[in-house]
């Protein structure tokens, strides 16, 4: 009985070793969309170096949120972690909730809601 239980075990070991070896752990298409993913991620890199924006020096009780919206007299039409996002490559990594009264920032501007 040991000895049957040893054999099925081997078989297993060398099975998974085989199916690994040939077949991979990841599916192919996942493969194929992790590429896809990083092209993508270059291509929207190039795209946001681009991106226009105003200059604005921040008053008392300003926001990034209210200095967007005070710009285009309307709502802000994406969403607001892209527009985190933006403001901190716009401004070296300065987030939006360390911004100081009296300096002047680079907000990134967004067409409006239509």
């Amino acid at each position: 009985m040991k000895r049957l239980v040893g054999v099925i075990i081997a078989i297993i070991i060398l099975y998974s070793v085989y199916y690994d070896l040939s077949q991979g752990t990841l599916p192919a298409n996942m493969i194929k969309e992790t590429a896809v993913s990083k092209m993508s991620t270059d291509s929207e890199s190039s795209r946001e170096e681009a991106r226009p924006y105003f200059e604005e020096k921040v008053g008392a009780g300003d926001t990034v949120i209210s200095i967007l919206e005070n710009h285009l007299n309307d709502s802000i039409s994406v969403p607001i972690t892209e527009v985190i996002a933006d403001f901190k490559e716009l401004n070296n990594g300065v987030s939006p909730q360390e911004i100081q009264q009296g300096k002047v920032y680079k907000f990134p501007t967004y067409p409006k809601e239509q």
